[in-house]
């Protein structure tokens, strides 16, 4: 990708919001969806062109950009899983736990730590934490449906 750290930022009117993304090196480190932008902030980014692709309705994997996950480990985890949900597919919280090493779906405490790492999920899109049914996104209510439509979920 090798772009420069920075803030950007595209409006889409498919959500109604923005799409922003942050970028350190050549790692995104966060997406979010904000009413309004800073005015410095650029539009031209090749994750951003994907990310509207997306929007667009074009089956678009995400699985090959590079994400700094500053996250705790088990968390990491969690996410690394819910990354590999295919486009259209959605999961239970159940079996998130199930397919992510060293938790049980048995276990109270692991059910939990699965629907925490959704909701504080930096990269919401990237990570698509709106295929996963039973749990919090961490984009706004009104992204994650507009998400899930998109891919018929």
């Amino acid at each position: 990708m090798d772009e420069s750290a920075g803030i950007y930022a595209r409006e889409s009117e498919y959500l109604d919001r923005y799409v922003q993304i942050g970028v350190a090196g050549d790692r995104v480190i966060s997406v979010s969806f904000p009413d309004t932008v800073d005015a410095a902030s650029s539009s031209k980014h090749p994750i951003l062109d994907r990310i509207f692709a997306y929007l667009e309705g074009v089956r678009e994997s995400f699985a090959t950009v590079d994400i700094a996950l500053t996250v705790p480990t088990a968390h990491r985890r969690v996410l690394e899983t819910v990354r590999q949900i295919p486009y259209g597919e959605q999961y239970t919280v159940e079996k998130v736990a199930r397919l992510t090493p060293e938790l049980n779906p048995q276990d109270d405490d692991d059910m939990t730590l699965v629907r925490t790492a959704l909701d504080e999920n930096p990269t919401p899109i990237l990570i698509p934490d709106h295929r996963v049914r039973d749990a919090p996104s961490a984009a706004p209510p009104e992204i994650e449906q507009k998400l899930r439509s998109l891919e018929g979920l």
